[in-house]
């Protein structure tokens, strides 16, 4: 793939509404061209222990954030290729799509946004038919090393959608 949006969500809770952070990056001809982040005002508007261990967000780090909406079209505004036909709606990348796929979707649900069905491709099915079982799992940190990417700050929404763009760059 030479042209696409790799993009990753953080979430506060189990809920796929819920994101708290967002991170993008654009690749036009198989490299970076910009990037994207952004804390969310999460929505429903609490988080889980679990989610924080995680990612080390919480209240006070989203309390003044924008709530997705607005946070979406600052996206599309800084892309500009995001619902523009000219740009032939590119399409997303995400390792594990279905968890980030089903964040989207849920956050348009939730602020009554009309979802436009973005074509979705998975750097973790990709992995697991190009590695096999070369290496020792398909988590994201593992495969971008194989790809020759050092993944660090994992689960900061930029830094792991950075990681799956140098993965699909690589295998897709």
């Amino acid at each position: 793939m030479d042209n696409f949006i790799a993009i990753d969500f953080e979430t506060a809770n189990e809920c796929p509404s819920s994101i708290c952070s967002i991170g993008a990056v654009l690749v036009t001809g198989k490299r970076k061209v910009n990037e994207f982040y952004s804390l969310i005002h999460p929505e429903p508007e609490y988080y889980k222990w679990f989610c924080q261990k995680v990612h080390g967000l919480d209240c006070n780090d989203t309390e003044n954030a924008p709530v997705f909406p607005f946070a979406w079209e600052e996206l599309k505004r800084t892309f500009g290729c995001i619902d523009n036909p000219e740009c032939g709606n590119l399409p997303f990348v995400a390792h594990n799509s279905h968890f980030d796929e089903g964040c989207l979707k849920a956050a348009f649900n939730v602020y009554s946004m009309d979802y436009p069905d973005y074509d979705f491709k998975d750097t973790l099915s990709a992995s697991r038919k190009f590695f096999g079982k070369s290496i020792e799992n398909h988590q994201l940190q593992t495969v971008a090393a194989a790809c020759g990417y050092d993944l660090t700050n994992h689960h900061n929404a930029l830094a792991d959608a950075i990681a799956c763009a140098c993965i699909a760059v690589k295998i897709l």
